[in-house]
């Protein structure tokens, strides 16, 4: 199994698959290998990828919102989905105003937040989802949702993120980009739902390969047998893996791939 961070890993920077990394990923699974994407992106900003790289016609899966849903592309069948309660989502808000932050969750295929920002412009852009801009957060957001993400500049976002962890220890916090601190329910994380899955196919952990750049992708980056950064990799975690390849514009996937599937 190859598993793919999208976004600053198999994606370039304007959100596309590059000709070559199109081109391996059809022929790893040409040979049977599974190719599964695993991304803190919703299901839907996911699809259209999944069906380019032909993971309907091959019988393969998606991880999508860091973990808290699996899903079968060919019939869009959810496997396995875990969501915040409106409790802890409420919670996050509270959190969210204390610590001046902007704070987004997700209802309907829609982005839900109280303010503009333009980080939550970037996820608009990212996902291609509707932005709902409501006047009360708490009284919008009703039943459960799978995540919920603050936003703020990365230099102060990087010191709610050590203080979150500290207050939310129930929660599953990481960084997806470098102003994006996400959160999700306890135990929810990449490599959590990629052992789920490679369980439900007989896929050994030794036969697993990993390949992301940031704080959310280190889980399945350690749960892999070989995990892989590409060069442009969040620099605290350089060390955090077996190899670094080319970065996302310079189709370091592909660079897995041929080195440790075709070849």
């Amino acid at each position: 199994m190859l598993v793919l961070d999208m976004d600053d890993t198999l994606l370039t920077d304007d959100h596309k698959i590059s000709d070559l990394n199109k081109k391996v990923l059809l022929e790893a699974q040409a040979k049977g290998v599974y190719v599964v994407l695993a991304s803190g992106r919703p299901t839907s900003a996911m699809i259209a990828y999944a069906k380019e790289l032909e993971l309907d016609l091959n019988d393969s899966y998606m991880i999508s919102f860091n973990g808290a849903i699996i899903s079968q592309v060919k019939d869009d069948l959810v496997l396995f989905e875990q969501k915040l309660t409106v409790e802890q989502i409420h919670a996050l808000y509270d959190y969210s105003v204390k610590m001046k932050t902007h704070i987004i969750t997700y209802l309907d295929d829609e982005i839900i937040s109280e303010t503009d920002s333009e980080y939550i412009e970037i996820e608009k852009d990212i996902t291609g989802m509707a932005h709902r801009k409501v006047s009360s957060f708490k009284d919008y957001v009703d039943r459960p949702a799978v995540k919920c993400i603050l936003l703020e500049n990365p230099a102060y976002l990087k010191e709610v993120e050590k203080d979150l962890l500290a207050a939310m220890p129930h929660l599953s916090v990481s960084m997806s980009k470098p102003f994006f601190l996400e959160a999700a329910q306890n135990g929810i994380d990449k490599a959590t739902s990629l052992k789920k899955l490679a369980d439900k196919l007989g896929i050994h952990q030794s036969e697993i390969i990993a390949v992301g750049n940031a704080g959310n992708d280190l889980t399945m980056i350690e749960y892999a047998g070989l995990g892989v950064w590409v060069d442009n990799v969040t620099p605290e975690l350089r060390d955090k893996a077996n190899l670094i390849v080319s970065s996302n514009n310079n189709d370091g996937v592909a660079e897995v791939v041929q080195k440790y599937i075709l070849n």
